[in-house]
């Protein structure tokens, strides 16, 4: 039996941040699963987030004729605030996220740690 821990926890993609009329691409809002409230967001500022997907090519492993080769990628980002007072928090992700991306899941970490 196997002691396994937990390094993330799931996360939605709701949009880019906005106003009425704009929207900034280079910030996303996430909905932490099991955050309601401004104050639950608090330990979840600066950890990292995950965008996983699937690419139509494997990846250059595969002309080093190596075994590891995967269709799948990931785009890294970071939980920088809160977003409103329901739980929502702003990220930002080194490449903005594209439009494909929203109301797909992400894995909000659980590091690093802000002690």
């Amino acid at each position: 039996m196997s002691n396994s821990t937990r390094l993330y926890t799931k996360g939605l993609i709701l949009g880019y941040k906005r106003g009425l009329r704009n929207q900034h691409t280079n910030t996303s809002l996430i909905r932490i699963e099991g955050v309601n409230n401004k104050n639950e967001t608090e330990f979840y500022l600066g950890k990292r987030v995950a965008y996983i997907y699937r690419a139509q090519k494997k990846t250059k492993a595969t002309l080093r004729k190596t075994r590891n080769a995967s269709k799948f990628r990931v785009m890294w980002g970071k939980v920088t605030r809160s977003h409103g007072n329901s739980g929502v928090v702003r990220a930002k992700f080194r490449h903005n996220l594209p439009p494909k991306s929203m109301g797909a899941t992400v894995h909000v970490m659980l590091y690093p740690s802000r002690v």
